[in-house]
C-alpha cells in the first residue's frame, strides 16, 4: 500500500514545525499556517483552524520536557501565559471569523513581516555590542 502523497507533505509540515519549536519555540501559526496555505492547498482559515488543533493535545509536551529538565521552565509564567493565550485565542477567532481569507492573510502576512524584522534589528544590534 502506497502512502498518500498529502500524507508525506502533512508529515513534512508536522516535522519542520516540531524541529523549529523545539530549537526556537516557535511553529505553530508561523509555519504550520502558511505550509498547509501554500503545500496543501488549506484556506487561510482552515489552515489557522488545523494548526490551532494540531497544538492543542501536545503543545511540545517533549520539548517542554525536555528543558524542564533543564530548570529552563517557568511553570508559574507558562501557566500564566497560557490564560492570556486561551483568552485570547478564542478573541482572535471571533476577529478572523469575520474576515475574508484575503484579509486574513494580509494581516497575518504583515504581522510575520513585523516579527522579522524586529528579530533581524535585535540580532544586528546584539552583534554590535561590545
Amino acid at each position: 500500500m502506497a502512502l498518500d502523497l498529502s500524507l508525506l507533505v502533512l508529515l513534512a509540515i508536522g516535522l519542520v514545525a516540531g524541529v523549529t519549536s523545539g530549537l526556537f519555540g516557535i511553529g505553530g501559526g508561523v509555519l504550520i499556517v502558511p505550509a498547509l496555505v501554500a503545500f496543501a492547498h488549506f484556506s487561510q482559515h482552515k489552515a489557522t483552524g488545523t494548526s490551532l488543533a494540531v497544538l492543542l493535545p501536545p503543545v511540545g509536551l517533549a520539548a517542554v520536557l525536555a528543558y524542564y529538565k533543564r530548570d529552563q521552565v517557568d511553570v508559574r509564567a507558562a501557566l500564566v501565559i497560557a490564560v492570556g493565550v486561551f483568552v485570547g485565542g478564542w478573541l482572535g477567532a471571533q476577529v478572523a471569523g469575520r474576515m475574508g481569507g484575503g484579509q486574513l492573510r494580509l494581516l497575518f502576512g504583515g504581522f510575520v513581516t513585523c516579527v522579522g524584522v524586529a528579530l533581524i534589528w535585535s540580532a544586528v544590534q546584539s552583534l554590535r555590542a561590545p
